[in-house]
């Protein structure tokens, strides 16, 4: 923090120093309008890829595991497990920039960027018949993040005519965005006793379901290098590279789409009818809301059973409980656009 205050400091006095330069300096072949618009588009990476926060109850984890119902004791063998990790700061960014003249040397700009971040694999499980390939159960989820920031930043250049250099940095203040999560899973399980069913027959769910977490306040902050290029008195075209650093904290879950089945099927997996279905309003509070906190405890709105897909908490009517996580839609990218001046 102490480097970066110090390098603030030596920025904004170069800027100072250029800007008592240009008041004497009026050699400039055109006249510089104050105020301009910019438009740019451009495509982001992750540079700080760290581990994906948790889909539910099921970890950041790529796990294959096989079933063996012959050893009741240890019925469960794992295949294979890898850790996901990644970064929601890799995607497609486009902004709008509205910018004033200080002088030749020095301008002000503010800049509303929209953001579509490409989908990550979040979790994925899947359980095999031991010795077959006979799934028995799958869960795969992915996110992506849309979000729309404000950045306002300064400035500093050379004034070049032609081909004019320039350092721009700032903050970044999101003034909206979204972590969307789709699962899909499904599973075979065995009839209840007591269903009257033909012999052999299994219980078939397919689960769809989509969740939108919102993310508490925050302020990143990032920091271009670039180059404009002059076509005429009125435009310019630009490129630079860019850095953003943006954390986000979750607030809070709320599952938009929900989609449950469960159907009867033969042993040889032709259905025979849907047993039961599960929509979004069939959902409890608990179920379909989800608050973060930083510490779990006692008084939490925790899981306490589970009926099937449905999961029971303490208090069905009010909403859950769960740790907060943590990403970052922050990355290093490469901008080009167009400068028109009014």
């Amino acid at each position: 923090m102490k480097n970066l205050t110090l390098f603030v400091a030596a920025l904004l006095l170069t800027a100072t120093t250029l800007s008592s330069q240009a008041q004497d300096n009026n050699g400039s072949s055109r006249p510089h309008s104050k105020f301009y618009l910019k438009a740019a588009g451009g495509y982001f990476f992750s540079v700080s890829p760290g581990q994906f926060p948790n889909v539910g109850p099921y970890p950041p984890q790529d796990l294959r595991t096989q079933y063996n119902p012959t050893n009741p004791s240890h019925p469960l063998d794992t295949i294979s497990r890898k850790v996901l990790t990644g970064s929601y700061g890799e995607g497609v960014r486009g902004g709008l920039t509205f910018g004033y003249n200080i002088n030749k040397y020095l301008s002000v700009e503010g800049t509303f960027n929209y953001f579509s971040s490409r989908k990550n694999l979040m979790t994925r499980q899947q359980t095999l018949l031991a010795g077959t390939t006979t799934q028995l159960g799958h869960v795969e989820s992915r996110g992506h993040v849309n979000a729309v920031d404000f950045a306002p930043s300064l400035v500093v250049s050379p004034g070049y005519e032609k081909i004019n250099p320039y350092v721009r940095f700032g903050v970044v203040v999101p003034l909206w965005g979204r972590l969307y999560i789709e699962t899909d899973a499904s599973q075979t399980s065995a009839v209840p006793a007591g269903l009257p069913v033909p012999p052999g027959s299994q219980i078939f769910t397919t689960i769809n379901r989509k969740e939108e977490v919102k993310p508490n306040a925050t302020i990143g902050f990032q920091g271009a290098l670039g180059v404009s290029f002059m076509l005429s008195d009125r435009f310019d075209i630009f490129v630079e590279a860019e850095y953003r650093n943006v954390p986000v904290r979750s607030k809070s879950k709320e599952i938009t789409r929900y989609e449950e089945v469960n159907t009867l099927v033969a042993s040889n997996g032709t259905p025979i009818r849907e047993l039961s279905r599960r929509n979004l309003n069939d959902l409890s509070v608990a179920e379909r809301n989800t608050e973060y906190v930083t510490i779990l405890d006692q008084n939490s709105n925790t899981p306490v059973n589970q009926q099937g897909a449905k999961v029971i908490y303490k208090d069905e009517n009010r909403p859950s409980n769960d740790l907060k996580s943590y990403i970052n839609i922050g990355g290093l990218g490469a901008n080009a656009g167009i400068k028109f001046r009014l």
